[in-house]
């Protein structure tokens, strides 16, 4: 790069520099007023980065108002590092989720592990221990050689950077489809614990106060990594974002340091350098406190030579932390890192000018009212076009595919990526070694110990982008109580969510109107079920070549067993206890696994979704399995009940199933209806489940035989070995990832 100090702001406004930068010509125009003169180089870097899609949400913001934010457990909504949720004894949950998407498409597995070392600072900023990972991730199907190595990277990256910084991964979830070919999503998620008093909040407040600078030194990565993130990945993906790498070892001191800083009240602020490095933290900390923040890019501690201003305010190097400490007890906190070999630098102030003023070798290189850069960044409202191809499906009458071997059917459904066991994936997080797991990977959410009180945290993540293409309201609802399932399901009540949603282009209008209506379905979803989202993250311009991903918005959810006795498996446990579906079955496959597996396409109407019966059922059966009589809990997902009967029998127990049933057998067996679940309760506890429970039929037995037996109309249509079925689940991923491309 030329000089820094040899490009002139007419060169810019010229050559029309910033456009590379990523402003448009109106933004540049508005940055010149707000200037009042044009802008250096540096500060034209620090617009384009501070007004990129991925660090100032400016054509998502409005949409992100429409959620539910409060609750009487809510004690931090969204605004800062991560969302805080009351869990009694003066505790509190501290969690959110995060994407990685463009950098783990060009570099699977630097993108993915850094994507786990930046939530997981997220976390630890508000003052928490990080006590869980969750990973929600997608890929394109598995029979591309480019595929197989984005997956098997992604996951190698996030195992290397979890085990490497000592926050086990809980659990997660992976789905293949060809949406996603091309653009991989990486959604990252960290759970903390942490005591109400030790809330830390990222403000700059108190001018004469000392900003530092700790962790690791600052180089040349990522720059322009915010910018690179808001737009769609080019046919030469690697081009204009250098490699970001980090290092979890440097991370654990990273923790344990702050962590033990955050007791002192020397400390003001904290936050972490996530996207945008030194430009986001200093100024968004500055703004929140209304005041201004000076820094002298001198003391800044650098990994190589001759880095100029705006390569020190843009760089992307992981590990990096910007505090406030109180003036005259900086040497204090400076201690702290050293003593975790952790480098810690004097490197400003707070000013009472709301301002934010760089300077490098005794020049001032920016100066730009703080707000510009945070408060007061344009934000667009897109235009919105309902989507040509949804008025098409919503013609479409609700068909039965058609099926004739439905016992080959189910064991091909079982072989499905996006349902098999994920085990090939989490065995390599290592999880089982933390003591705290309670419910490890590969259950509908996760369980980890509080210290050693009779109460646990649960976790899950999940989101079902095939509905949400067909109906994107509809399937945001879906996607939001599908979580809150699989929280009740292990008798856990749901709390808030985080969310990390997941489009393609903003500026096309069907692409906005999915956003829009699956936020507000989201929302619909989130208020009747009383689960308020509390923090998250925008991830848009998911697209190459003109072909967009699915709308996906994840949901990261968060839920409390009040006691360890209330902690349910999903799948089943004694012999002779009696099986129940709660819910009915209608004839339902838009978007269903069934309907990619015969037609190779997803159309027609999503499952519909009552969000008033979902609340009670929800509510019903959480009562039932926190009275005691409830032996096992598995909502019905993709595959419907066929698929969940079979996982139901999976595992270390050794039984089988029988169960009669009546119906349409494709559509009893493989609907994808909502708002059902699989439950097994003993005998001697019939009559007060079926009390509790309005919606609730028996439909079986579990067997000691490892068989499952499935009778419709009288007619046993399948009758398979337990073992073997689960050797089809079992294998199917390694099978797939093992074979020729």
């Amino acid at each position: 790069m030329a000089e820094i100090k040899d490009i002139q702001p007419e060169q810019i406004e010229k050559d029309k520099l910033y456009r590379e930068m990523g402003l448009s010509d109106e933004e540049y125009n508005m940055v010149k007023k707000i200037m009042n003169r044009l802008p250096n180089f540096t500060e034209t870097g620090i617009f384009s980065v501070m007004w990129s899609e991925h660090c100032s949400y400016k054509t998502s913001k409005p949409l992100l108002r429409k959620f539910p934010v409060q609750g009487p457990q809510v004690l931090q909504g969204p605004g800062e590092g991560a969302g805080v949720v009351d869990i009694g004894d003066n505790q509190a949950v501290v969690f959110k989720m995060e994407s990685h998407n463009h950098p783990s498409a060009v570099n699977p597995f630097d993108g993915a592990a850094t994507g786990v070392g930046g939530i997981v600072r997220d976390v630890f900023s508000m003052g928490a221990r990080p006590i869980a990972l969750l990973n929600s991730l997608r890929f394109g199907n598995l029979n591309t050689a480019r595929v197989k190595n984005l997956f098997s990277e992604v996951v190698k990256g996030m195992a290397y950077y979890g085990k490497g910084v000592g926050v086990p991964t809980a659990g997660g979830e992976v789905q293949f489809d060809d949406s996603y070919e091309d653009n991989p999503l990486v959604n990252a998620m960290c759970v903390g614990l942490i005591n109400h008093e030790d809330i830390q909040k990222g403000i700059a407040s108190g001018a004469g106060n000392t900003v530092i600078y700790a962790g690791a030194a600052t180089g040349r990565e990522g720059i322009h990594g915010a910018t690179f993130a808001s737009d769609d990945l080019g046919e030469d993906e690697s081009e204009g974002n250098p490699s970001v790498s980090g290092d979890p070892y440097v991370e654990k001191k990273l923790i344990e340091a702050c962590l033990e800083v955050i007791k002192s009240d020397a400390l003001v602020g904290i936050q972490d350098m996530g996207a945008a490095g030194l430009t986001s933290s200093a100024s968004e900390m500055a703004s929140k406190a209304g005041t201004g923040v000076e820094m002298d890019l001198d003391l800044v501690p650098q990994k190589e030579e001759n880095m100029n201003a705006y390569e020190l305010m843009l760089s992307e190097s992981q590990e990096r932390m910007l505090l406030v400490v109180r003036k005259g007890r900086e040497q204090e906190i400076i201690d702290i890192f050293k003593k975790y070999d952790l480098q810690a630098a004097a490197v400003g102030k707070v000013i009472k000018d709301k301002a934010f003023r760089i300077k490098h070798h005794g020049e001032v290189m920016a100066d730009i009212p703080v707000d510009a850069l945070t408060e007061d960044v344009p934000e667009y409202e897109m235009p919105s076009e309902e989507a040509e191809y949804f008025k098409r499906f919503q013609q479409m009458e609700n068909t039965v595919p058609p099926v004739e071997d439905h016992a080959q059917i189910m064991k091909q459904l079982l072989q499905q990526p996006t349902i098999a066991s994920k085990e090939w994936a989490y065995s390599q997080f290592g999880s089982d070694a933390d003591e705290n797991m309670l419910v490890p990977p590969g259950s509908g959410a996760a369980a980890v110990r509080i210290g050693d009180q009779d109460k646990s945290i649960a976790m899950t993540a999940d989101c079902n982008s095939r509905y949400i293409y067909l109906d994107p309201e509809a399937g945001g609802k879906i996607a939001v109580a599908e979580a809150a399932r699989n929280l009740v399901c292990s008798g856990a009540k749901p709390l808030a969510l985080t969310d990390g949603l997941n489009y393609g282009n903003p500026t096309n209008p069907e692409t906005f109107w999915q956003m829009e209506k699956s936020v507000d379905g989201m929302s619909n979803a989130s208020a009747a079920l009383g689960t308020p989202v509390v923090s998250g993250n925008v991830s848009l311009y998911n697209q190459s070549k003109g072909r967009s991903i699915f709308p996906t918005p994840i949901v990261g959810m968060v839920g409390l067993h009040e006691s360890l006795e209330h902690i349910t498996p999903g799948v089943f446990q004694n012999e002779g206890d009696i099986i129940y579906m709660i819910g009915e079955t209608k004839a339902e496959f838009g978007g269903s696994e069934l309907q990619n597996m015969i037609h190779g396409k997803y159309e027609g109407k999503a499952p519909e979704i009552d969000l008033a019966v979902e609340a009670v059922r929800q509510k019903q059966l959480l009562q039932a399995i926190r009275q005691g009589i409830v032996e096992s809990a598995h909502d019905l997902a993709e595959g419907g009940l066929a698929a969940a009967l079979a996982e139901c029998t999976f595992g270390d127990q050794g039984l089988g199933a029988e169960t009669a049933l009546s119906g349409d057998a494709t559509a009893v067996l493989f609907s994808e209806t909502q708002s059902r679940f699989l439950v097994s309760v003993k005998e001697s506890n019939k009559e007060a489940f079926e009390a509790g429970v309005e919606d609730a039929k028996e439909i079986g037995v579990v067997t000691a035989a490892p068989a499952l037996v499935i009778k419709i109309n009288g007619a046993a249509v399948i009758n398979e070995d337990v073992k073997e079925l689960e050797k089809l689940w079992r294998g199917a991923i390694p099978c797939m990832l093992n074979a020729k491309a």
